[in-house]
């Protein structure tokens, strides 16, 4: 007779395949846990790094409109805002015969001669301003303090005005500015700033533009939840400016503070501005 011999075979008990899956759960939780905070940090920087450049970018764009603002032309109605005359083009008038010379007492417009040819002419409407001290009676935000131009007479040698200028005191320097007529002023406005349950800044910083100069400024302007108006950034948890206009002969100084927050991330970036204050 032939002797058949059999092989036993054993497969895994059930209490096996449990240990098994029981292990391999652990294992998978630790690897997640391992893997899970560098994915976590990765998204926290990525949003470190887009409330940054948001912030870099504002406060940048802030500092190349106030390096043009008009001598002596910025002031504050509070702390989360800021107004300035903004120029476009500044040049040196003839104050002395042969040619068309300043007046300052003319009633019917005036037209002078540039020293020296401006990179583009002004056109009409916008305005003239000499000698400009930020103190009444001397104040561009004033309106008789500026002139208007008349773009029929205007060239980038030679302007002339519709509106004389109302100066009491001419500039020693000979100096004058051009304001553009149709967006002459700018202000930087930070509204609802401060944070909300899941940790996101809740206010917005706009530019606003195009609107007419008023004489006096009573407080930062109010806008509407759905309003146009430029806007610069949002996610605002912060927001301040502080303005020390120094003396006729230095530089003012105007420190910009900007707070962003978002899901927890806060950025906060602090810069001066130096503006010109030579009129």
């Amino acid at each position: 007779m032939k002797r058949h011999d059999f092989i036993s075979q054993r497969g895994f008990t059930l209490i096996e395949a449990i240990i098994v899956i029981l292990l391999t759960g652990v294992l998978a939780a630790i690897a997640a846990k391992f893997i899970s905070r560098p994915i976590e940090q990765y998204l926290e920087l990525n949003r470190r790094a887009d409330l940054t450049e948001i912030a870099n970018s504002a406060v940048r764009r802030m500092s190349r409109d106030l390096h043009l603002a008009l001598s002596n032309g910025v002031r504050q109605a509070g702390p989360t805002c800021v107004e300035f005359l903004m120029t476009t083009e500044g040049g040196r008038y003839r104050a002395g015969t042969p040619g068309n010379i300043m007046q300052f007492d003319s009633t019917s417009g005036t037209q002078f001669d540039v020293i020296g040819p401006l990179s583009s002419a002004p056109v009409t409407g916008d305005f003239i301003v000499v000698y400009n001290l930020g103190i009444p009676g001397a104040d561009a935000f004033e309106a008789s303090y500026r002139g208007i131009v008349d773009g029929t007479g205007t060239s980038v040698n030679s302007i002339k005005l519709s509106t004389p200028i109302q100066n009491p005191i001419e500039s020693p320097a000979k100096r004058f500015f051009v304001l553009s007529g149709a967006s002459p002023a700018v202000t930087f406005n930070c509204q609802g700033a401060g944070v909300d349950a899941n940790g996101n800044g809740t206010g917005r910083l706009y530019r606003l533009s195009n609107y007419a100069i008023a004489g006096a400024q009573a407080s930062c302007p109010t806008l509407p939840a759905n309003t146009t108006t430029p806007l610069l950034a949002e996610n605002v948890a912060s927001c301040s400016f502080a303005y020390t206009s120094g003396v006729i002969e230095r530089s003012a100084v105007l420190s910009i503070r900007l707070g962003l927050r978002k899901a927890g991330e806060s950025v906060t970036l602090y810069q001066d501005v130096n503006i010109n204050n030579v009129p």
